[in-house]
């Protein structure tokens, strides 16, 4: 059973704060008001008043200029010195009625319900018909996964299947259910890693909307990017050309980058987790190979994907960013050549090239083959992170 949390209530000192906010127009006889527009537009994350803190800035600043030509207000011609008055007079009573109506939403804007890492991240405000369990069966797919209702099948893989979805504000999702969590420990380390993972910048990446670890089946729930994965189009339509690649390459690495600050490690980074979208590339999947790692281990199983695994991970050692980083390259040369840098016949053949040949990237274009040559050194420590590969492409 859910355990809903009561919503929190901003404290006192949030209204006080926020009350204070939003007089400073009104004490500034308006000149303050591009600033506290400005401070909700970002408080907020809303375009339409980052735009009107625009507005606001460029009347202001366009008034303040035109008074500094002058020595006295009173040596302004007219009619532009009623204009300037009338136009003050708007931006101190815009602002004060502007900046009033933002604080209780500002105040509560970032009062957040603690986490259950027993129930979703989100709220569904819709739930399937009486009588339904959560998962249930029909031929070749369940019906509902949650409050989700099931499309059909996107694909199959080591970690669970993937479904397209219908979430219950109509969108269209990917919903993963997930195999291996099968007891309580596991399935609370996959909560606390996945709402690591929710912290990820968005850009080149597929949000992360809800988790769920109740009932028989875990699942998680991403934003659905309508497109081929990176595999899936080199194998239909062959190698990409130079300036596919290396937008791919540029755009890929400023997602590892982003996964990467926000203290995450993918683990297992491969062609079939770069999904091409119509606005770009999106790496998908990042976060759920560590909360899964001690229980595939556990259960005899491989965390990663052979051809795409870094010297670190079969040897054992320390998987950190620099793990990605190599994984990266081993992708970019797929999508340069058709096939992995280190092969793809038999596991132990793949092994052996990973931790002891230098493959060749004489087929990559000159402008990626250095950096893509320094990710794929056999040491950790010497390969660049995600952020220098970047700076490394653009120069």
């Amino acid at each position: 059973m859910p355990h809903p949390h009561p919503v929190p209530r901003p404290s006192a000192g949030i209204w006080a704060a926020f009350v204070g906010w939003a007089i400073l127009p009104f004490i500034s006889c308006g000149l303050a008001t591009p600033f506290t527009i400005g401070f909700a537009a970002f408080w907020l994350r809303s375009t339409f008043h980052a735009i009107a803190a625009v507005v606001y800035t460029v009347f202001v600043g366009s008034f303040l200029i035109t008074i500094a030509g002058y020595e006295e207000f009173e040596q302004i011609p007219e009619p532009m010195r009623s204009l300037i008055t009338i136009g003050f007079g708007i931006s101190w009573l815009g602002g004060v009625i502007h900046s009033g109506i933002l604080v209780p939403f500002m105040a509560k804007a970032r009062v957040k319900p603690p986490m259950d890492l027993h129930h979703r991240v989100t709220t569904p405000t819709y739930q399937p018909p009486p009588g339904h369990t959560g998962f249930q069966s029909q031929p070749g797919h369940p019906g509902w996964i949650g409050p989700y209702r099931v499309l059909h099948l996107l694909g199959r893989g080591g970690q669970g299947a993937v479904y397209l979805a219908t979430a219950p504000n109509g969108n269209r999702v990917a919903v993963k259910v997930l195999h291996d969590l099968v007891d309580e420990t596991a399935r609370a380390r996959f909560a606390r890693e996945v709402d690591s993972a929710r912290r990820v910048a968005t850009f080149s990446t597929a949000r992360l909307l809800d988790v769920n670890i109740t009932g028989q089946h875990a699942y998680i729930v991403s934003e659905y990017v309508e497109g081929p994965s990176l595999e899936q189009l080199v194998k239909k339509h062959g190698p990409r050309d130079q300036d596919s690649l290396v937008r791919l390459a540029l755009s890929t690495a400023g997602a590892l980058a982003a996964i990467h600050k926000a203290g995450v490690v993918h683990r297992d980074f491969k062609p079939s987790n770069v999904l091409i979208g119509s606005d770009g590339p999106r790496v998908i999947d990042f976060g759920i190979a560590r909360a899964l790692d001690q229980v595939t281990v556990t259960q005899g199983k491989m965390v990663g994907t052979p051809p795409y695994m870094s010297p670190e991970q079969l040897t054992g050692e320390a998987v950190g960013p620099a793990s990605d980083v190599f994984s990266w390259a081993v992708t970019m040369v797929f999508a340069a050549t058709g096939r992995p840098a280190f092969g793809e016949d038999t596991v132990p053949a793949v092994f052996n090239r990973v931790l002891t040949v230098h493959p060749d990237l004489s087929p990559l274009p000159p402008a990626l083959r250095g950096v893509i040559g320094s990710c794929l050194n056999k040491a950790p420590g010497e390969r660049p992170s995600a952020s220098e590969v970047m700076l490394a492409i653009v120069h």
